[in-house]
């Protein structure tokens, strides 16, 4: 792995910024029921994220099937373990993010992704051993004090809040484990995992195919701008990075999302907000001061 940490930071900071303009295009597909968005992404990120591999990654597919194949039965029992662990656990996600979307509250999405980076944060203190600055840790005080700013005080909305956002921090958790195989061909066999889950449920519930342009148009613009290369960013961070410096970075979601909501679609935001945001958006720079630091004066070696 290279020494120089700067892309990792900059994958992270990447995945999450796209992320953060997400509602965009799901503004465009309001017309439609979101379970149908849900399937159609997925199976739209399946047929690019392949056609990718087949067509200009075939030396890296063959390279970790060859090292999958000589590795030992416990290594292989391991990796399969890792990524069908992490795509339930990514699927689930998806699925409990549309529930609470749709069923509980605008607000409990949204708040997930506050509560995601702290539950990732200390995940990764607690399970990984990774290692806690005194200022990092300080740096996650003031993110909670701003995320107890924004609770509504709604039990219900709250503890989907946390089952979201945990789901999406074991995720990255898990994935920080995963450092053998190529991050793009893990991406595809998640994704080809999560069609398998979906494939049943899709013919249950009798899902109709859309035949409007402009849905597929914003189905394949979601599923390669705004599934594909930020989950493969942040796959490609966590190489590079510990996960709980990931899992802060998160934060520039919302605060994206936040800016999104005010100035594109014009929602009126209140004096405390603005605060809370502004304490988050601090937060994110000074737990990876370090970080920053060394890019900004050049001493990343």
């Amino acid at each position: 792995m290279t020494n120089n940490k700067s892309k990792y930071l900059l994958s992270a900071f990447g995945s999450t910024a796209i992320w953060g303009f997400f509602a965009i295009p799901l503004r465009n597909l309001r017309a439609y029921p979101a379970n149908q968005i849900l399937y159609f992404r997925i199976f739209a990120s399946l047929l690019v994220i392949w056609a990718v591999i087949f067509l200009f990654r075939k030396a890296e597919l063959k390279k970790d099937i060859a090292y999958f194949k000589s590795v030992d039965r416990k290594t292989k029992r391991v990796i399969l373990t890792q990524i069908i662990g992490s795509t339930l656990l990514l699927t689930a996600n998806w699925y409990t993010f549309i529930f609470a979307i749709n069923n509980i509250s605008i607000k409990s999405g949204a708040f997930a992704y506050m509560v995601c980076p702290l539950i990732t944060a200390f995940g990764g203190y607690l399970i990984l051993k990774e290692h806690l600055s005194k200022l990092q840790m300080i740096a996650l005080a003031i993110a909670t004090t701003s995320i107890l700013m924004l609770a509504t005080g709604s039990f219900l909305e709250v503890t989907w809040s946390v089952i979201v956002a945990a789901l999406y921090a074991f995720y990255l958790i898990l994935q920080r484990k995963m450092q053998s195989l190529d991050k793009l061909n893990v991406l595809a066999f998640q994704i080809l995992i999560a069609v398998l889950l979906m494939i049943p449920l899709f013919f249950y519930q009798h899902t109709q195919v859309p035949a409007e342009t402009s849905f597929w148009l914003n189905i394949f613009l979601i599923a390669i701008v705004f599934t594909i290369i930020p989950l493969f960013l942040s796959l490609f961070a966590l190489v590079g990075i510990p996960s709980s410096t990931l899992g802060i970075i998160i934060y520039i979601n919302p605060i994206i999302a936040f800016a999104v909501a005010i100035l594109y679609f014009n929602e009126h935001i209140g004096a405390h907000q603005i605060t809370a945001y502004l304490l988050l958006l601090f937060a994110v720079f000074l737990f990876n001061w370090k970080l920053i630091k060394d890019i900004l004066t050049f001493k990343i070696k």
